[in-house]
């Protein structure tokens, strides 16, 4: 599969984005929007990522910088948990473990064919200082391999001024449970 949107949709996905890094620039204070878009037009495939993340209700801003690899950090920033990637298992594993009721895909599958990466926790936690975000919905994050070899897998939410990870069987899914990525360019 060809991982390239067209020039009409990618236009329209940057003023989308612009829009979104301008409304919310306590986000990604000292970061011009200008240098952003330039590395954007010049990697295809991280913009095809983009638009995937946005097509899926992620709505991705920016959330950082990392000076030593020169990368802008994408994360995706939806209020809740992003609406088109609910109801997954953790991944292929636990999705193969399923004998009756499958969900559609898993997490982790879903991300790679994505381009984009699950959040680790504390990815997560610093997302959560950015706002509040899955005040009533959950997302799946990176397990360490100890907890995924038993069974398990970790996600996060936002209760009561707090975040909280929590645990569940990989292979559970349920209808307020999605997962957030982020995306390096």
């Amino acid at each position: 599969m060809k991982k390239e949107i067209s020039s009409k949709q990618g236009e329209a996905l940057l003023n989308t984005l612009k829009e979104r890094f301008e409304k919310n620039m306590s986000r990604h204070k000292g970061i011009d929007w200008n240098v952003v878009q330039a590395k954007l037009i010049a990697k295809k495939d991280k913009l095809w990522s983009l638009n995937e993340m946005e097509n899926t209700g992620g709505e991705p801003d920016v959330v950082g910088y990392d000076k030593k690899k020169d990368e802008y950090i994408f994360c995706d920033c939806a209020a809740e948990s992003p609406s088109g990637r609910r109801s997954f298992c953790y991944d292929r594993e636990a999705l193969n473990s399923r004998r009756e009721n499958k969900p559609k895909n898993s997490a982790m599958e879903a991300a790679a064919a994505m381009g984009i990466e699950i959040l680790t926790e504390e990815q997560y936690r610093d997302l959560q200082r950015l706002g509040k975000f899955d005040t009533k919905t959950s997302s799946w994050i990176i397990t360490p391999d100890n907890i995924r070899k038993l069974g398990g897998a970790i996600f996060g939410d936002y209760r009561y001024g707090q975040v909280f990870v929590y645990h569940n069987g990989a292979e559970s899914y349920y209808a307020a449970r999605g997962f957030r990525g982020s995306l390096r360019v």
